[in-house]
């Protein structure tokens, strides 16, 4: 099936049955986009995507340092994976689309910047932070105490990470003991694997089977995996899982919990080189386009409504340290 049939199967099941509130070569018979990229459910995936825009906010744009405001522009790093609905292409296979895109050009449009993107692959999302290449990093990023050591985070969306398994395994995951001797696989660098990793070694003891992780960067070869059986399991974003379970229709959610593990809620934020000077900026514009609405439409667009904050907290607790 091709890239945009899917997605266009994909997002109308999704709006319909609500399955995101939380959380190779195109057959040209198969690939029938709605008119305009549109599809019964309401969602644009043509890359004229007639986004929501803000205004410039003085109070926000002022916390802006001099030389960025000088510059107009914010550089903005987003991961390069196709993810619907965080980030993903439009019908034209070329366009980058999704909420985190949205939500990313509502903040520029508040601090009165020019939103520049530039995708690239997950580890270096972090290389452009470190290197001062991007101003933020906008791309489901989830607040780690490890990771609040070297940057700044503004939330801005609730984090639930997802189970995924072939559709009738006949298993749930709730905790550790319901992994052991699993074969699952994470993609690597995530708060994902962190957890995984630890719930291994937390099975192993208490003398049971670790877990055999198998990494995957791509969503599409995690996919091959879990129906050829290789893996039991694909522990990822809930979102995305909720979008493949919806368009494949070969697998299903089989245990849900949060992004940061435990009894802790995680978050997702907008990242930023610590001590940059832009994480009060960040917090101030998203606290803005929460209290003016556009916020709520671009999740609500996105089937996404249910991991919407009422305030952008800066740098709140994370995922904890794994402990040595």
């Amino acid at each position: 099936m091709s890239v945009r049939r899917s997605i266009t199967l994909a997002l109308a099941t999704l709006t319909a049955t609500g399955l995101l509130t939380a959380c190779g070569t195109s057959d040209p018979a198969a690939d029938l986009a709605a008119p305009k990229g549109h599809q019964d459910g309401g969602v644009n995936i043509g890359p004229d995507q007639d986004r929501i825009r803000g205004k410039k906010v003085a109070a926000a744009a002022d916390l802006v340092p001099e030389a960025i405001r000088k510059r107009g522009t914010l550089r903005i790093g987003a991961s390069a994976d196709a993810s619907p609905p965080l980030g993903f292409y439009a019908t034209d296979d070329k366009t980058r689309i999704g909420s985190e895109i949205d939500i990313a050009t509502l903040v520029a449009d508040t601090l009165g910047l020019k939103p520049q993107f530039e995708e690239v692959s997950w580890e270096n999302l972090f290389v452009g932070l470190d290197s001062s290449k991007f101003d933020a990093v906008l791309s489901n990023v989830t607040v780690t105490e490890e990771r609040k050591e070297k940057y700044d985070f503004a939330t801005y969306r609730l984090d639930n990470i997802a189970f995924e398994a072939k559709k009738g395994s006949g298993w749930t995951v709730k905790e550790p003991a319901d992994v052991a001797g699993k074969t699952i696989s994470v993609s690597s660098g995530t708060n994902q694997e962190k957890i995984l990793v630890e719930w291994s070694e937390e099975n192993v003891k208490a003398g049971r089977k670790p877990v055999d992780i198998k990494y995957f960067q791509k969503d599409t070869d995690y996919y091959l995996a879990l129906q050829s059986g290789r893996i039991d399991a694909h522990l990822g974003p809930s979102p995305t899982a909720a979008y493949h379970v919806a368009t494949a229709g070969q697998s299903e959610i089989i245990g849900r919990l949060s992004g940061a593990g435990g009894d802790l809620q995680g978050k997702i934020a907008a990242t930023t080189r610590k001590d940059s000077g832009l994480v009060k900026a960040y917090a101030a514009a998203i606290d803005h386009i929460v209290q003016d609405g556009s916020y709520g439409k671009v999740l609500g667009r996105w089937g996404l409504s249910g991991e919407a904050v009422e305030k952008s907290e800066i740098n709140p607790p994370g995922l904890p340290k794994t402990k040595s």
